[in-house]
């Protein structure tokens, strides 16, 4: 597998912070695959995110997408953009339009494409996630498992080759759980990536090809699923049983 998305010795501290939120971290992701980032609340599992479509720019190291280093200008901003998706982990940050409709067709109408594709893209992504009979609804009107999947049609709406997910699936319920991974399934079936920050072992251990533990701002390892969980000292640094 090639690697579409690298995280090269990236360094960064938030405004108005003395503790850096990365350290050095270092990661390639590969094409088609499943991953799971793992780590402590703090360990810059969300950051990291935050650096895959260029929505925080690190104040030392690079970010490489397929081999290219990201360019911090309108055009290269939105180059990125249509091929790394983010879903943030409360999807209020990610809705903020009128209706369901009007927020999964903010994006492509940004990409400045014809109405007659945007309306193919948003029926696509709406019927891929479940949520082509809440078109019409407020968004403000929406259940919280409404909101996760309008939030992810919004985001497969721009069609991205890497979706990075931010624990968009803490706090669903199984059924609804089950329904995103189908969706995460069906796009690597796809031929793209799913990465996603989780503090859920089980998914990490049942799901992930590739599970990426970090801790204090760097990536300690990523390595096959089952080489983490069939190690007891790797296992260790995954995290307590229960995935808190």
């Amino acid at each position: 597998m090639s690697v579409v998305l690298e995280f090269d010795n990236l360094h960064y501290t938030f405004p108005g912070s003395d503790t850096p939120a990365l350290c050095g971290a270092s990661l390639r992701i590969e094409g088609g695959r499943r991953i799971a980032l793992l780590g402590r609340n703090g360990a810059g599992k969300s950051t990291l995110f935050l650096h895959g479509n260029g929505i925080l720019r690190p104040v030392a190291g690079q970010v490489r997408l397929n081999g290219m280093p990201l360019e911090y200008t309108r055009r290269g901003l939105l180059r990125v953009r249509r091929q790394v998706g983010l879903v943030f982990q409360n999807p209020d940050d990610q809705l903020f339009s009128a209706s369901v409709l009007q927020d999964i067709s903010f994006g492509p109408l940004n990409l400045g494409l014809s109405h007659d594709e945007v309306r193919r893209r948003v029926a696509e992504a709406a019927d891929l996630c479940g949520v082509s009979d809440l078109l019409d609804r407020p968004t403000h009107a929406l259940s919280g498992g409404q909101k996760t999947r309008v939030a992810l049609a919004g985001v497969l709406a721009m069609e991205p080759d890497i979706l990075l997910v931010d624990e968009a699936t803490s706090g669903l319920d199984p059924w609804m759980r089950q329904q995103v991974f189908s969706i995460f399934d069906r796009l690597v079936e796809r031929g793209a990536t799913v990465a996603l920050a989780t503090h859920d072992l089980d998914a990490a251990q049942h799901w992930a090809d590739t599970v990426v533990i970090m801790s204090e701002g760097r990536v300690i390892i990523a390595a096959p699923s089952a080489q983490i969980f069939g190690d007891p000292e790797l296992r260790a640094l995954a995290g307590p049983v229960g995935g808190r």
